[in-house]
This record gives structure tokens, C-alpha cells and sequence, in this order.
């Protein structure tokens, strides 16, 4: 397992009983979390001064109880990048912390690129692993289907200091928008994608990432250029192993351009435990390393 484990500001503070007590920049919350099925004693005492808990519902979603008055938002940091933090009706705050160990590695391939490399960050939320990119030096660009999410992630490009990069900011379906780019002749040295576990076709039809993975990997390998630098493929989904998602890219990506595939859970540092909370599955094709055949 990777472990995002070079935060300054984000923290898990103790896990117990289906819920996680994180520290986001000070802001203690408590959000309900499917991973953790474990019932130990609860050992941090901020449990019960959380400044606000997420109550789930039994007919689904749920709510926020707020024991203190909160900024509608506020920020944290990871290095030089920027976010915006808000929690939403659906539990999230907008920022998934564990993904910092895909920000980097990607940040490291594309400094060490010696050249300038284009990525295609799909399913793109609200900009982590664009700030990234475009932080490392690489042009981006940044497609969502959600228009809230695209304004989100340009709000933390401007906290990050990172709007003059040149970065596409794109309202789409991610698909549908990269079959349009196959068509113009457009490429990408690096793609980046996240799809949600369910969604919705643009005719409203249902899909699960488990039936679509491999055929949307296949669309996606054909918007890429001639000397691909990396594809990432992260998933939250259960069903999907970090070995199913190694054996499609390589299946799909290493006999048309060679290299090779590495998967592995990622996960966060748990305070009060010392140990680990898995919290998704990350597989990634990279290129063969220059010197090495």
C-alpha cells in the first residue's frame, strides 16, 4: 500500500465504528466511511468536540450536524497546491487526501519528462490532480460533467497561484469528449481518470464502473500521443481490485506502446492507531524508463 503520508494540515485523528475523525486545517469532523467495519475502543477525546458530524440517513444521504459556527469554506495546503474546503450534503469536503501519493508520482514523471507533456485529467472533481500537473509544468486539461465541480477546481487553481497555467477548464461528458478529441486528431501524453463507481449516460442510462472499465480504458488509450508518459487509473469501487484494473491496462496498454502496470490500495495514516486506512485502488501504466529496455 502507498500512504499519503506528507500532509501538514490534513489529519486522521482515530477511527472506530463506521466513522473516521479527520482534522482538516483544524476543523475536526466525523463522516461515516464503508471501510472502516472495525468496533475498537474510540482512543482520541476529540470525539466528542468534533466541530461538525455527518449523520447518515436510512432512506440515503443524510446530514450535517455543526456543534460550532463554520466558514462556508476554508483552505488547506499540500505544499505549494491550495483547496478549498466545503463540506457538501453527500459527506464530502471536496478533496480527497489520499490521492497526494498520485500527485506526486505524477508530479515526478512529468518534471523528469525532459520534455513538455500534455495530460487529460478526466472525471476531474475539484482539481487535485490538475494542480498537480500544472504545478509540475505539464499543460492540462480538466473535464467534469459537473459545472460546479469545474468552477470548484478553478477557484483552487487561483488559491494555488496556478491561473495563468495553461490549463483547459472543459463542462463535459468525459467519453463523449474524448471521442471528439479522437476525431480532431487531438493527443496526450498522460491521462488521468477517476470514474465514479455508478452513473448516467447521456440518455440517462444507468452504467457500473465494473461493466464499462475496460471498454472506457480502450476509448481512452486512443486519445493517447505516440510516446505516452503515464496513464492513472484510480477507482473507490469495491468490486474493482487493484489487480482487475492492472491486468486491463496492461491487457490494453502494454501491447500497443510496451512498459509496464503497478497497482496497489492507497491509503492515510490513522493517528491514535498507527496504522492504515485503505481508501481506494490506484493501477498506472508508465513508460519504459529512458536507459532500460
Amino acid at each position: 500500500m502507498r500512504v499519503a503520508d506528507n500532509w501538514k494540515e490534513y489529519r486522521i485523528l482515530d477511527t472506530s465504528c463506521g466513522e473516521k475523525l479527520e482534522s482538516w486545517g483544524g476543523v475536526t469532523l466525523v463522516r461515516p466511511d464503508p471501510q472502516i467495519i472495525w468496533r475498537s475502543p474510540k482512543r482520541s477525546d476529540m470525539w466528542n468536540k468534533a466541530d461538525g458530524i455527518y449523520h447518515r440517513s436510512d432512506k440515503g444521504g443524510g446530514q450535517w450536524e455543526f456543534h460550532k459556527k463554520l466558514p462556508q469554506s476554508w483552505q488547506i495546503s499540500y505544499g505549494k497546491l491550495k483547496f478549498n474546503i466545503r463540506p457538501t450534503g453527500f459527506k464530502h469536503t471536496g478533496l480527497f487526501p489520499e490521492q497526494a501519493v498520485n500527485w506526486d508520482l505524477m508530479a515526478d514523471k512529468i518534471k523528469n519528462a525532459g520534455r513538455q507533456i500534455n495530460v487529460l485529467n478526466l472525471f476531474a472533481y475539484t482539481g487535485g490532480a490538475t494542480l498537480a500537473c500544472a504545478n509540475a509544468g505539464a499543460s492540462v486539461a480538466h473535464v467534469d460533467a459537473s459545472k460546479g465541480m469545474v468552477q470548484w477546481a478553478r477557484e483552487n487553481a487561483q488559491l494555488s497561484g496556478l491561473s495563468d497555467k495553461p490549463i483547459r477548464w472543459l463542462v463535459d461528458d468525459c467519453e463523449k469528449f474524448v471521442q471528439r478529441e479522437i476525431r480532431r486528431g487531438r493527443s496526450y501524453d498522460a491521462v488521468v481518470m477517476d470514474p465514479p463507481s455508478y452513473g448516467r449516460g447521456p440518455g440517462g442510462e444507468v452504467w457500473k464502473l465494473e461493466d464499462c472499465i475496460y471498454d472506457l480504458v480502450q476509448t481512452c488509450a486512443g486519445v493517447l500521443s505516440d510516446k505516452p508518459l503515464f496513464f492513472l487509473l484510480n477507482s473507490y469501487t469495491t468490486g474493482l481490485s487493484p489487480s482487475v484494473m492492472a491486468y486491463i491496462l496492461k491487457d490494453v496498454l502494454c501491447t500497443r506502446f510496451g512498459g509496464n502496470v503497478t497497482a496497489d490500495e492507497i491509503g492515510l495514516p490513522v493517528e491514535a492507531t498507527q496504522s492504515v486506512l485503505p481508501c481506494g485502488s490506484t493501477a498506472i501504466w508508465q513508460s519504459e524508463v529512458r536507459g532500460k529496455k
